[in-house]
């Protein structure tokens, strides 16, 4: 039986993933087949767990392949702290695919949070949706994860050390560099004040 972990990122799935290379009878990987096209997207091997947050776009194609047959996990995580966690992150990856390639005309003066709040309801819902028929599913909220993965463990008949599983949660995978962020944020900041001073110095040469 396959396995996908539905979420929107920034909600445990690395550590989600770690927990589950503690288990022997199911492989597991992290976006493992994130960078191919076509039916390689999905061609995932059998008795695997595989937990992508992109696989939140992929929900036909993931329906039309494995359907009813498969087990979903949607894990989530307290609402505003996700958005908090993608709003520092807002000049690259997946926010920046979401503001500019999906939302596309949206003004720049935006608020990052909120357009941080508005993926999290995006992704979500349409995880909702497509978990709306299926029969072998769990929702497990990062918060609560010890209980909810215990109970995840006991549905997949899962084999392995539990132990070592359950202490994956309490370290601290791919957490958000505060730095890296503000660094990042400082120089597209910097970028937009030049294309300003660039745009409007034309005019000003024109009124001296």
């Amino acid at each position: 039986m396959n396995i996908f972990v539905l979420n929107t990122g920034r909600c445990g799935s690395t550590t989600f993933n770690r927990a589950c290379s503690h288990i022997t009878n199911y492989s597991c990987a992290h976006e493992s087949r994130s960078g191919m096209l076509g039916e390689d997207r999905l061609d995932y091997p059998k008795n695997h767990i595989e937990a992508d947050n992109r696989l939140s776009w992929f929900l036909g194609r993931l329906d039309k392949k494995y359907g009813d047959d498969a087990f979903y996990v949607h894990l989530k995580r307290n609402k505003n702290d996700t958005s908090r966690s993608y709003a520092k992150r807002y000049w690259y990856g997946i926010m920046k695919a979401y503001r500019n390639g999906v939302l596309m005309k949206l003004p720049k003066k935006t608020d990052s949070m909120s357009v941080a709040l508005d993926y999290y309801e995006t992704v979500n819902s349409n995880i909702d949706l497509f978990l709306k028929d299926k029969s072998k599913k769990i929702t497990i909220t990062l918060e609560n994860i010890d209980e909810g993965f215990l109970e995840f463990w006991n549905l997949i008949n899962a084999q392995g050390d539990l132990s070592a599983a359950l202490a994956e949660f309490n370290m601290r995978y791919n957490a958000t560099k505060e730095s890296k962020a503000n660094k990042k944020k400082i120089f597209f900041r910097i970028i937009a004040k030049l294309k300003r001073v660039l745009i409007g110095f034309p005019k000003y040469i024109k009124n001296v």
